[in-house]
């Protein structure tokens, strides 16, 4: 795990990848709580961790401070960009587009399935492409194909849990994944 991190802002994450992971979630950017914490999406009250359960990522809600045991059901977590901020607008847009050539190349050595970017704004930036919406977009790297899901931030009010959690689900299904949650009726 990384070492905790001394002032918040200068710490960076350890990316949670391995070679050929079904699934390659992408945040934008880590937020000072999660830089402080050593962890990705570790604010108690980060919509990510009951999004991943509710559509059967992962057998129980999972923390922040668990986000390691995502690489056992075949999920792993890095970011575009690696500098820690209160809000993902304080990147500019040459650190985005920097960060999306550097996660390309993390892509192409790991080989994930599936690469998941979290937050149709970010993708948009980083990528090029002005006009994606969430969902599976054409692009690939490789042999990885994309989706795009909604920023599972508190911020983003268009995609409250239930929403979030249905598009989340979109991307499990096309994926092949099998339904981990034991929610009655979550499976297809």
């Amino acid at each position: 795990m990384a070492d905790a991190p001394a002032p918040a802002r200068a710490g960076r994450l350890t990316d949670l990848i391995a070679d050929d992971l079904p699934l390659l979630l992408v945040g934008i950017n880590p937020g000072l709580s999660s830089a402080r914490a050593g962890h990705h999406f570790a604010t108690p009250g980060s919509r990510l961790w009951p999004a991943l359960y509710r559509a059967g990522f992962t057998p129980r809600r999972l923390t922040g401070q668990e986000d390691a045991e995502l690489l056992r059901y075949g999920v792993g977590i890095t970011c575009i960009v690696r500098r820690p901020t209160v809000r993902a607008a304080e990147l500019s847009k040459d650190e985005l587009v920097a960060g999306g050539r550097t996660l390309r190349r993390r892509v192409r050595a790991r080989r994930p399935v599936w690469l998941a970017l979290l937050g149709v704004t970010g993708y948009r930036a980083a990528f090029g492409v002005p006009d994606a919406v969430v969902g599976p977009q054409e692009e690939t790297i490789g042999g990885t194909r994309i989706w795009v899901l909604p920023n599972p931030s508190g911020l983003n009010a268009h995609y409250p849990p239930a929403a979030l959690a249905r598009e989340f689900t979109r991307l499990r299904l096309a994926t092949g994944m099998p339904d981990l949650s034991g929610i009655p009726g979550s499976a297809p």
